[in-house]
């Protein structure tokens, strides 16, 4: 009985569907890292390994800002191609969206560096909402 119940639940097509979904998502979250941290001009990893928590609040805010919109594009993807074209959508609008806040902010990167949380709350909070808004405008089409 509990072996029947476990099938109806999670069919192999569904797991093996889970599966690949998350691996796909693990791999272009690990590959915007990888890019956002080479595009900016401070090394993140090496300020927040000295305590920079400027540098870890405008990270955690990047790469949350990155997540929410590959939620959305799982959600409402009808591939796996799908999901990683509008992924790499996803990207090149978060990197935009810091780009544009780093002409606003003039000096930025210095204060990020310099350990300015004010500067890094607000680009946490661009990069969370910029990936709200791109996750919104990732629905079926009407």
């Amino acid at each position: 009985m509990f072996m029947d119940a476990l099938k109806m639940s999670l069919p192999a097509d569904a797991v093996l569907g889970f599966m690949l979904y998350m691996l796909g998502a693990a791999l272009v979250f690990a590959l915007y890292a990888f890019i956002y941290t080479r595009l900016t001009p401070y090394n993140e990893f090496a300020l927040i390994r000295q305590g920079n928590s400027a540098a870890s609040i405008a990270l955690s805010g990047a790469l949350l800002g990155f997540a929410i919109p590959v939620a959305s594009a799982i959600s409402h993807s009808i591939s796996i191609i799908d999901f990683l074209l509008w992924a790499g959508i996803a990207s090149v609008v978060q990197v935009l969206a810091f780009f544009v806040v780093s002409l606003t902010l003039k000096g930025l990167s210095q204060r990020i560096a310099n350990q300015e949380n004010s500067a890094a709350i607000l680009v946490a909070s661009v990069s969370v909402g910029v990936g709200l808004l791109n996750a919104a405008c990732m629905t079926p089409s009407v």
